[in-house]
């Protein structure tokens, strides 16, 4: 560690489990550090490395990343930069999905797809067994109902053999939460939340009452001109980008939330930490939350 290393009690937010493991609650999402689509290489290899070496040195304990990005682009990155890795560090995948030829996100959930999924992701990150694997269902515009139960026996039977540690879910409706915590033990759910998107309000303040972590993707997406508005306003009031208030809003409104911000760059990433650390009066919290109300 070099001397600007954090420890992730001073990042934003503090520290929550995962599984078995504690991780800062701010954390970093590795999606961006492949090429335009989230397909290829990065046009900056040397930068996409800086960032995750940045990322680590700065507290973070928990990166998101999957092999579909590049496809395996992402995670030959995290290995070339980070392994051997630190043994705070966790990272999570997820399965589910592949890529196609013209960059679409075609869903994979087979037995035979999901066990070459989990496969690719040991390979590539260069480890005997995945921290945590998170199901992805769904498509690539929303979740959609339907049971669950067959691929996550197959990421079950994948875990029993000693390939992955921990599972999850990401892109799951509450009714497929259930269901999955009926079939395996379940210690995060991923799904798009912010503060104009409260859907999953009562499953965050469930999870929470059950030590489950919640990981929100997309802060900003889906906001309507009117919300962006709202949203612009408090964040000049405290005197902070919307993307900061943002992060700052998803940190109090549950201490189980886990953010997974993403970028490429350097100077983002601690532009992103300094942000969520932005001190929001209650005003500004009613004010937001009257966004998605």
């Amino acid at each position: 560690m070099n001397p600007s290393t954090t420890p992730a009690t001073l990042l934003p937010g503090g520290d929550w489990a995962l599984g078995a493991r504690t991780v800062s609650r701010f954390g970093y999402g590795a999606m961006q550090l492949a090429g335009p689509g989230v397909m290829g290489p990065p046009a900056d290899r040397a930068g996409a490395l800086a960032v995750l070496r940045e990322a680590v040195d700065q507290g973070i304990t928990h990166i998101d990343t999957s092999d579909a990005y590049g496809p395996h682009c992402t995670n030959q990155l995290i290995h070339e930069a980070l392994h051997p890795y630190p043994e705070s560090l966790v990272i999570a995948t997820k399965v589910g999905a592949e890529r196609d030829a013209q960059g679409g996100w075609p869903t994979a959930r087979e037995p035979s797809a999901l066990r070459r999924q989990v496969h690719d992701n040991l390979r590539t990150l260069g480890v005997e067994q995945l921290d945590l694997v998170n199901l992805r269902m769904g498509d690539a515009a929303s979740p959609r109902p339907g049971s669950l139960a067959e691929p996550l026996q197959t990421l079950l039977e994948l875990q029993q053999e000693g390939l992955i540690r921990d599972l999850g879910l990401s892109n799951v409706t509450d009714g497929q939460v259930a269901e999955a915590q009926g079939i395996a033990r379940i210690v995060c759910v991923q799904n798009m939340y912010n503060v104009a998107h409260r859907h999953d309000d009562a499953l965050i303040s469930r999870l929470a009452g059950e030590q489950i972590a919640y990981v929100p993707f997309f802060p900003l997406g889906g906001f309507t001109p009117l919300q962006s508005e709202t949203l612009s306003r408090v964040a000049a009031g405290a005197g902070a980008f919307p993307l900061s208030v943002a992060l700052a809003w998803l940190l109090q409104r549950s201490p189980n939330i886990l953010l997974i911000p993403g970028t490429s760059s350097q100077a983002h990433l601690l532009d992103n930490i300094a942000g969520a650390a932005v001190a929001l009066s209650g005003q500004d919290i009613a004010d937001l939350d009257s966004i998605g109300r």
